[in-house]
């Protein structure tokens, strides 16, 4: 039962110090509200027209890509680690299988071209 109230103890320090946190923001942070400050505030460019505009999607793909690729190789890294030991054939296999999944898909978006970046 002390393993629970180990936990219990832990949740409440860390709701305390949470709400300690923002007690002290509201209570020390400057509070001087202007209309500049209240203003639309996107990349350092005043909004101007209507609120919608259109995209290039190409930037949004790339981004995905980008993280589709990024965690496959986070994959490879523990494997990479463990590669310095006695592993079998089996897991040789498998990272071969994993890999060649990676650069079929690799291969089909150089195909379709969206690894162009104009």
């Amino acid at each position: 039962m002390t393993d629970y109230l180990v936990v219990l103890a832990v949740t409440v320090t860390g709701i305390l110090l949470v709400v300690a946190a923002a007690g002290a923001r509201r209570v020390l942070a400057p509070h001087d509200p202007q209309p500049r400050k209240l203003t639309t505030y996107e990349s350092g460019v005043d909004p101007v027209g209507a609120g919608w505009s259109q995209g290039a999607v190409r930037y949004v793909i790339f981004a995905l890509l980008y993280v589709v690729f990024a965690v496959d190789v986070v994959y490879l890294f523990p494997w990479a680690l463990v590669l310095r030991s006695e592993i079998g054939a089996a897991s040789l296999v498998e990272m071969a299988i994993f890999l060649g999944v990676i650069l079929v898909g690799l291969g089909h978006v150089w195909r379709r071209g969206l690894l162009r970046w104009v």
